[in-house]
């Protein structure tokens, strides 16, 4: 039904004909991983001019609780104008500089797009991006105006000699999105000039979440433990989370049950981290980490972190790691509910949630193993 619904509004949009476009990119690229390393690289556009930041940003749907028929709409707008390229050949490409220029912008980018062939609906199924769902092979692009780059952006985009993770860490400190990170290391705009290579979407969005999160856990494993239990909430489009925090040394989990299905897909660290990637939380489990050690980070504090997802039906349609990160985010925004006990807790958390809590309690490696191990200060 979904699928049907876009097809028809590609058609009364006569997307399906156009090989000629001007348009305001959000802005948004994105770059493939299928035939990697030569991989399609694009840029995503509306036949409309103006400000169309809500056709593409996570933190502007959850801001304005955009529901998902709102975001699909959206979406079924946009044209996927994409060129094939050798992630690391990029300077032989001359689609690439303007692709460059956009994925730097922090604002709509007017541009004029010439199509090899009309765009096709044919959904691309990346569950870390929101739907990408009309490709079209693009012949020429010709910017319509100068975009709106940060300072700082074209700061660290200029330094060629600064690690791509410092690139990161200074765009984060500087109060850049997440989102917008994601597309300037996509790009290929950042690191050491010689190591500098396109980075598919997906492999980009992780590895800001990651690196980000890491960078944080350097401080926050040298706080001291919370002293108390905290819990915290927060539910948008059908993603609800419970947030459970117990004084220890950091350790850290995701859980996720789908009640549609019936799914569980869950992955967890200690205070050594991981070493391989999450498989089963995938880029939600980065997105999770780096929104516990925002808090941890602010607080000052270390802590054991369980974070229980419910999947419910409602969300019928993936929206992406972003959406993920921001429901995580907003959970910390709000006042903690305090326990003497981790049943007690859960008890709580029970209460907002549509299933058992015992159904996450039995998948979970941290609740198993809490209280069995003793620490040094219980042998004062």
């Amino acid at each position: 039904m979904l699928n049907q619904g876009l097809i028809s509004r590609v058609k009364e949009l006569n997307l399906d004909k156009k090989t000629h476009f001007s348009g305001s990119s959000p802005p948004e690229i994105f770059i493939g991983r299928q035939d990697y390393p030569n991989v399609y690289s694009g840029i995503l556009s509306p036949v409309e001019h103006g400000n169309t930041e809500k056709f593409s940003s996570p933190e502007s749907w959850f801001k304005h609780k955009y529901k998902i028929e709102q975001i699909m709409e959206y979406r079924s707008k946009l044209i996927y104008s994409r060129f094939k390229t050798n992630i690391k050949s990029v300077q032989a490409n001359p689609l690439v500089k303007p692709l460059s220029e956009i994925a730097m912008s922090n604002k709509s980018v007017s541009a004029e797009f010439f199509l090899e062939r009309p765009a096709k609906f044919a959904p691309i199924h990346e569950a870390s991006v929101p739907l990408i769902g009309n490709p079209a092979p693009l012949k020429k692009l010709r910017l319509e105006e100068n975009p709106k780059i940060e300072k700082n952006v074209d700061y660290i985009v200029s330094d060629e000699k600064l690690k791509s993770n410092e690139g990161i860490k200074y765009l984060y400190e500087s109060n850049v999105t997440i989102t917008n990170i994601v597309k300037i290391l996509s790009a290929g705009l950042l690191g050491i000039k010689e190591q500098r290579k396109m980075v598919p979407t997906r492999w980009a969005i992780t590895a800001v979440d990651d690196t980000l999160s890491r960078e944080l856990l350097e401080k926050i494993k040298y706080y001291p433990e919370m002293s108390e239990i905290r819990l915290f909430n927060s539910e948008y489009l059908g993603n609800h989370y419970e947030i459970l925090l117990i004084p220890d040394t950091f350790s850290f989990e995701v859980i996720e049950i789908s009640l549609k299905n019936n799914g569980v897909w869950k992955d967890h660290e200690s205070i050594f981290g991981r070493k391989k990637y999450a498989e089963d939380v995938t880029g939600a489990y980065y997105a999770n980490r780096l929104a516990v050690c925002e808090y941890l980070n602010e607080i000052r504090r270390q802590a054991k972190c369980i974070i229980l997802r419910e999947v419910r039906p409602e969300y019928n349609v993936p929206l992406g790691v972003g959406i993920l990160r921001e429901v995580s985010r907003d959970a910390f925004t709000k006042y903690p509910e305090k326990f003497q006990s981790v049943s007690e807790a859960l008890k709580k958390a029970e209460e907002r949630l549509k299933q058992p809590v015992v159904n996450f309690v039995e998948q979970s490696i941290l609740l198993k193993d809490h209280g069995k191990q003793k620490k040094l200060t219980d042998w004062n």
